[in-house]
């Protein structure tokens, strides 16, 4: 996360879906529109959602204790799953209900000059929010394909939002579509058709973040690019004759467990020289990595 305002994002997102929501309803009371009220919930899920990342984001930053030794930073991952469950039973499931039903007993919109107005204006500044969490993971993927940094980010948080907006933009032009064409047609079952497919763009949202997000509750290891710049930090060690076995795991946004078997080349005599070797050699890494929280080194002479 972004060390300047590591919820800055979150809290743009939780402002313009308050917003949005509260507009949102309005419209879906005035027109009588199931996509207009499946989009009224999705951005109050959205708002709650938020609000469950910001707690997250809180609880993550506690300092270890007796109990958690390395740490809560996995509290924002646990947090951010339980976002991706609430989008997808009080968002996607939902609207694809209310879908079902309105297809089934299907009724004429009302009025849709305020729900137009609304949804133009909802899209304008959902945009502006997902096209800023764009911006944001442009600065962090660096040289690595934006969809592959999607997969492979550490930053639950960053991808939960995007996510979140990125669905919102989705389903808002959806919901434009479908209010349009009931009006236009006269038939209530393109209103109903915009709700099941805004339903299927939030479960489809919802099923992609909660695997990424359960890889990183398990235990993922860390960044590739990290642990390659750690094997050669100790590649370049000129007391390490070999390096036996490497292990990594992201502890949290921002914060890494390095833990390494090493074979010490001959002539360190005491175990006074050897701890300081390992001791300058850990040193190296986390000055070079700040996201190695915690790095082990075993001396050993086999795997």
């Amino acid at each position: 996360m972004s060390s300047e305002n590591p919820t800055g994002h979150i809290i743009q997102s939780l402002a313009v879906n308050a917003a949005i929501a509260a507009a949102k309803t309005v419209a879906a009371v005035i027109t009588g529109s199931g996509a207009m009220l499946a989009e009224s919930l999705h951005s109050f899920a959205d708002c709650g959602n938020q609000l469950l990342l910001l707690m997250g984001v809180h609880k993550a930053r506690k300092p270890a204790d007796a109990q958690h030794p390395l740490g809560y930073g996995r509290d924002l991952y646990f947090w951010s799953f339980m976002v991706a469950l609430l989008l997808f039973t009080g968002g996607g499931v939902f609207s694809i209900y209310e879908g079902i039903h309105k297809f089934r007993e299907p009724e004429p919109v009302g009025p849709i000059l305020v729900a137009v107005i609304i949804l133009a204006l909802s899209i304008a500044l959902e945009g502006w929010s997902c096209w800023s969490n764009i911006v944001e993971l442009n600065k962090r993927r660096g040289a690595i394909p934006f969809f592959q940094y999607l997969r492979e980010t550490k930053d639950s948080d960053l991808v939960v939002i995007f996510g979140e907006n990125a669905a919102a933009v989705l389903g808002l032009a959806l919901a434009m579509g479908a209010v349009l064409m009931a009006k236009e047609t006269g038939d209530g079952r393109w209103d109903a058709v915009g709700s099941l497919a805004i339903g299927v763009v939030l479960v489809g949202v919802a099923l992609f973040l909660a695997k990424e997000i359960k890889s990183l509750l398990l235990g993922e290891a860390a960044d590739p690019v990290t642990e390659k710049s750690v094997r050669e930090i100790v590649a370049a060690d000129p007391n390490v004759e070999r390096l036996l076995r490497m292990m990594s795991i992201q502890q949290g946004p921002g914060e890494v467990v390095v833990a390494l078997k090493l074979k010490f080349k001959s002539g360190l005599t005491t175990g006074g020289e050897l701890c300081k070797v390992i001791n300058d050699l850990e040193a190296r890494i986390e000055a070079q990595h700040p996201e190695v929280k915690w790095t082990f080194v075993e001396p050993d002479v086999t795997d």
